[in-house]
């Protein structure tokens, strides 16, 4: 989600017209030194709120829209946001046409008799709740696609309703026959070598640059291109699929380990506090998505092409078909182990070498290109040799974390721009109070994630106008947020080093535990790297390691992690014992979160989580622990890249990509990109001839994402 973004976001989850208020105690506090702003201009306006000028160009658009359907007859109609009240669904789980869908789809082509629509001509394309306070009740909302001949065909009388209906922005659109359907990601390779294979008569001429060793051959005896894939999280997965399936030779390199040993790490962490440097709940197969909520939830377009072909691609490999369809499409970890395997092994079977507990020390580059890597085991701490592979390019889809390969880059002069992230605490509540706050009477049809309607979760936004003495005399904007909200999750430690602490949220499939946490962050930059004398591009990584170390410290070491009331942080005072039950099973001990942050950041956040209190009555309570602290919510550099071909600028052969290099925050961004890249990197090898944007439509640009 873009920081840019202006207007206080609620969740989509919100509760009934019933204004229920939880009876917990909780403190207002004001604060002189900073002015909170509510921002509406950036509401969306509809109905007579809408400037002139908005509604000319509604009325251009639907005129064009009309003019774009030559033969309502044929093809699909989409149609939009039909709502069905929560007594006449089947539920969250059910993705099928129910009698309530077809008398919303019956009421918007007019149709007399909803139980005479066959199902069979509709399918369901995308399901969400919602449950808004200025609802009078709540309601599943869907998009169904209806299909003009099966319906005509078991329905003829329906002939006269669909030739008069018409397009309707937002509401009722006409999709052609001939428009295309975005596949799997490996059935659009495989259409693409088709098309090549057709247009140019199989001919097939690689650029080989610096490949050695002992080459594959492909077609006349010539080399296939040998290209290094440095991470093994969504970024690096989807690259090295696209690149195997053009045919070249890839090589995977994943520090950590396969997710089965990773678990094992993992298990070691949590039950015996033994801290694995290499393998944990950051680095690992799959990247730090795994072990974390599974959240496949995305501001780069849900319909677009591309999402639907990685989300596609996730559903081949394992993932359940609801993900296509859900609104707030979630895997959960439990989900995204088997799928992880799977994944890997059809890597294999395509020829891709993948070297778990492997990590890259150094690039090999000569005269201003990279022509390999310098690896090393990373699973023995005590070993100082080394191995060269030599190679044509190197995909580097490290993640946020890896911080040593970003000084690695800096110490080779490689470009790196710092950029600006988010720094705050964890917030965890009782999945009981959440549902309340959001559902209110539909509280208890949640049964911890096995009910009708959803778990409940929130996603809020403040904007914050700070005037401190450290930063300057104007005054700046400073946004505050939740982030990686978990319902029905737990807390977990995302700690590479034993001198550092910082946390993460999680959650498994179900989402039936009985805790909801969030981090509520405060966006830093440039100047608040200042404030602590943090120069140069890695000036970002220090910010982060000093508030993880002062966080290691106040927790007294060992993992232990420091928390407080909330009650307690408004009011700027120590938590009296017994604190309130943490999922988190390290420990915690507690601590006056205000010695954490400068004054500035721990104002903002104190002012927010006031405001938050206002949108979500009960959010301010006794039983609601904020834990420290959340550093890592996106990458705290950005590796210059060509627009066009993802190289680097300052490095040929280099390609940064994902989240570790500032291109995406996310699953599904950090899939898309290495997807992008994947193709790019085959074209600059003519291992693909085309466009990109022709195969899987425009690349995001680079965003970070509130997921």
């Amino acid at each position: 989600m873009s920081l840019s973004q202006t207007n206080f976001l609620s969740s989509s989850l919100l509760s009934s017209s019933h204004d229920l208020r939880i009876p917990y105690s909780r403190a207002v506090l004001s604060y002189p030194r900073i002015q909170t702003h509510r921002i509406l201009c950036a509401a969306k306006r509809t109905g007579k709120r809408r400037y002139p000028s908005e509604r000319r160009k509604l009325r251009t658009e639907q005129k064009e829209a009309v003019a774009k359907v030559k033969n309502k007859l044929e093809g699909v109609w989409r149609l939009s946001k039909l709502g069905v009240p929560v007594g006449d669904d089947p539920g969250k789980d059910f993705l099928g046409i129910s009698e309530g869908l077809l008398q919303a789809i019956a009421k918007v082509i007019e149709f007399p008799v909803a139980s005479m629509l066959p199902e069979e001509a509709f399918s369901v394309i995308r399901k969400s709740f919602d449950a808004r306070k200025i609802l009078k009740e709540a309601k599943f909302v869907y998009t169904v696609d209806l299909d003009v001949k099966t319906l005509l065909e078991l329905e003829p009388r329906a002939h006269d309703f669909i030739f008069r209906l018409e397009p309707k922005i937002g509401l009722i659109e006409h999709v052609p026959t001939e428009k295309s359907v975005s596949g799997d990601l490996i059935s659009v390779v495989n259409d693409c070598k088709r098309i090549n294979s057709e247009t140019a008569s199989g001919e097939y001429e690689p650029q080989i640059i610096n490949g050695s060793g002992d080459p594959h051959h492909h077609g006349g005896g010539r080399s296939k291109p040998k290209i290094a894939v440095v991470g093994g999280g969504p970024s690096g997965l989807f690259a090295a699929l696209v690149l195997a399936e053009f045919g070249a030779d890839v090589t995977l390199i994943e520090r950590g380990q396969a997710v089965e040993e990773r678990g094992r790490d993992i298990g070691a962490l949590v039950v015996r506090k033994i801290l694995d440097m290499e393998s944990n709940f950051c680095f690992g197969e799959g990247g730090a998505g795994t072990w974390s909520d599974g959240k496949l939830v995305t501001r780069i377009g849900k319909n677009s092409a591309t999402v639907l072909a990685v989300l596609k691609t996730l559903v081949r490999f394992g993932a359940p078909d609801n993900i296509l369809i859900n609104g707030k499409p979630h895997l959960g970890t439990d989900k995204l182990v088997p799928l992880l395997r799977n994944f890997r092994h059809y890597l294999q079977s395509a020829g891709v070498t993948i070297k778990f507990g492997t990590r890259v020390d150094d690039l090999l580059v000569e005269d201003s290109r990279v022509v390999g890597v310098r690896v090393s085991d990373s699973t023995n701490q005590l070993q100082t040799t080394s191995q060269n592979l030599k190679v044509d390019a190197v995909v580097l889809a490290v993640g946020h974390s890896a911080r040593d390969t970003y000084e690695m880059l800096h110490s080779r002069n490689v470009e790196l721009i710092p950029k600006d992230f988010a720094v705050g605490l964890r917030i965890e509540h009782p999945q009981e109070l959440i549902n309340s706050i959001q559902y209110s009477d539909l509280a208890n049809e949640v049964l911890k994630g096995r009910g009708k309607v959803p778990v409940a979760d929130y996603k809020v936004v403040q904007y914050v106008n700070d005037k401190t003495e450290d930063l300057s005399q104007s005054s700046s904007k400073r946004s505050c947020y939740s982030f990686c909200m978990c319902p029905g999750g737990q807390v977990v430690l995302t700690s590479t080093n034993p001198t550092e602490l910082c946390i993460n949220g999680m959650s498994f499939s179900r989402r039936s535990s009985k805790w909801a946490n969030a981090a509520l962050v405060v966006t830093v930059s440039a100047k608040d790297f200042d404030v602590l004398n943090l120069k140069g591009p890695l000036a970002g990584i220090e910010f982060q390691r000093e508030f993880e170390r002062r966080a290691a410290i106040m927790g007294g070491g060992d993992f232990t992690v420091p928390v407080q009331r909330v009650t307690d942080f408004l009011q700027n005072k120590l938590s009296e014992t017994p604190l309130p039950p943490s999922s988190y099973r390290l420990g915690v001990k507690s601590a006056n979160l205000h010695e954490l942050f400068p004054a500035h950041i721990t104002e903002a956040l104190r002012e927010s989580i006031s405001m938050f209190e206002k949108e979500l009555p009960g959010f301010i309570s006794e039983e609601a622990l904020l834990h420290g602290v959340e550093t890592r919510t996106s990458s705290p550099v950005r590796i210059p890249r060509s627009n066009e071909t993802y190289e680097s600028t300052s490095l040929k052969g280099l390609y940064p990509v994902g989240e570790g290099a500032g291109y995406a925050g996310g699953i599904v961004s950090a899939a898309v990109d290495g997807m992008f890249s994947g193709f790019a990197v085959a074209k600059s090898f003519d291992l693909f001839d085309g466009t990109i944007e022709s195969v899987i439509g425009k690349a995001q640009g680079a965003v970070l994402v509130k997921y």
